[in-house]
């Protein structure tokens, strides 16, 4: 059955069955070869493993980045993702060898000198510690791993192999999160204490993903792969034991933000959920989360609120750190950005003359307008107009976080998300999963934390 797949799955096959028994010649290879950068270039050899739809959304990002090369691309699915993606790079002038199995490109291709993994979960473990261990430096997306387990093999090759690690988790690049976190939140502190989170990432309801029949991947392949059909290779984030389902795969965007923002780690977590919508059959995972946590931090408890839901999208996504002397509301979506000063907080002018905020239009409010002696109710509050700042991002969202991981190889700038925190990350989302399955608030411990 393999021999439908290609014409050169013998050989294929022969080179796979030879990286898996001498797995230390991969490294040797590696070793006796001139990179790229080792040879004082200023390029950046890259391969791509994993081609899917987040796979197109990199390598469309480091079509934008300068004096990046991609030399490979790998991907299961030849007849859709690989033969797609592959066309792409060679219309940009990328002339790339495209595999099945990463091992194989492991073998082959001798001048690399990083790696792009955006495969399922499930793979991220494996291949990152064999790209790692191979002598390659490693930019993998998020959920880190689909077990904590995994990513703790990942941190430990990080560290045995000297090479680096980036986690996927784009927002710690972006500039406009890097702005409020360095000048709201740290340099002026409007927010004062904060006290409270509050986050979701909600979307509406939508068939399952299909996929053209005569492109169908061959059975004996998905199975080799660790799918049980293609129905599950095209919607394995729904699957146990592949993804970790939504709150895995938006949460974990958002909850490294409050990690990050906070300079904290939650000590514990509690929450509900199930798959309450759709069949629970095809969607093991639950279709609707809502979480809370709770972060001790230097100046007191902080309690964090999140939800993701995939039956309706009001709201979309987004992030608001509230605390006593203000709000942040932030989202990736560059339309969303906001501080509200709190009616007991100090004036905010000097932070708008230091170029921090932009002071907001006063406009009369409506109840003034329409009846001049109109008096509130004790319990009504106007809302606090909305300052704004002036920081944009014009990139795609995942441009900067891989410019910065190519920086990193250069030697020009540190790792924004090197493996330790993305470990962190991974032990707060995915304790979710586990609160979940036991019904009950879950402690999660300083060792919980540490690899």
């Amino acid at each position: 059955m393999l021999e439908n797949i290609t014409g050169n799955i013998d050989r294929r096959s022969f080179l796979r069955g030879s990286a898996i028994a001498g797995a230390g010649l991969v490294l040797a290879n590696r070793i006796s070869t001139v990179s790229a950068a080792a040879a004082g270039s200023n390029d950046i050899n890259v391969a791509l493993i994993g081609a899917g739809e987040q796979g197109n959304v990199l390598v469309n990002s480091c079509l934008q980045i300068p004096n990046v090369r991609f030399k490979a691309v790998c991907d299961i699915w030849e007849a859709y993702n690989l033969r797609k993606v592959s066309r792409l790079l060679k219309a940009y002038k990328h002339d790339v060898n495209t595999y099945i199995d990463y091992k194989e490109m492991l073998a082959q291709e001798t001048d690399l000198d990083a790696v792009i993994i955006a495969t399922p979960d499930f793979w991220h473990a494996p291949q990152t510690v064999d790209c790692l261990n191979a002598g390659l430096h490693v930019y993998c997306e998020k959920e880190m791993s689909n077990t904590l387990e995994g990513a703790r093999k990942m941190v430990e090759a990080a560290r045995s192999s000297e090479k680096l690690l980036q986690i996927g988790h784009q927002r710690r690049s972006n500039p406009r999160y890097q702005f409020v976190y360095d000048k709201i939140i740290k340099e002026a502190g409007l927010l004062g204490r904060i006290t409270n989170i509050n986050g979701q990432w909600n979307r509406s309801a939508k068939p399952d993903l299909g996929w053209p029949e005569k492109a169908a991947i061959d059975e004996a392949v998905l199975n080799m792969y660790g799918f049980d059909s293609m129905h599950q290779f095209r919607n394995w984030r729904w699957y146990k034991g592949l993804g970790g389902g939504p709150i895995v795969d938006l949460g974990s965007h958002q909850i490294d933000i409050y990690n990050w923002f906070l300079g904290a780690k939650p000590s514990s977590v509690i929450a509900g959920g199930g798959t309450d919508y759709y069949d629970k059959a095809t969607h093991e995972w639950y279709d609707n989360v809502m979480a809370i946590y709770e972060y001790p931090t230097k100046q007191g408890m902080v309690r964090a609120f999140y939800q993701t839901l995939t039956t309706n999208s009001n709201n979309g996504y987004y992030e608001t750190f509230m605390g006593d002397m203000g709000t942040l509301g932030i989202s990736e979506s560059s339309g969303r950005g906001a501080v509200y000063r709190e009616p007991n907080a100090p004036e905010w002018d000097k932070w708008v003359k230091a170029g921090i905020l932009i002071e907001p239009v006063e406009e009369e409010p409506a109840e003034a307008a329409a009846d001049p002696d109109a008096i509130l109710d004790v319990r009504e509050t106007l809302a606090p107009p909305a300052y704004t700042f002036n920081v944009t991002m014009e990139k795609k969202y995942h441009q900067p976080h891989l410019e910065n991981f190519f920086d990193a190889i250069r030697g020009k700038a540190k790792l924004n998300c090197p493996a330790e925190e993305g470990y962190e990350s991974a032990v707060t989302v995915l304790k979710v999963n586990e609160a979940i399955e036991l019904e009950k608030k879950l402690a999660i411990t300083e060792d919980d934390y540490k690899v």
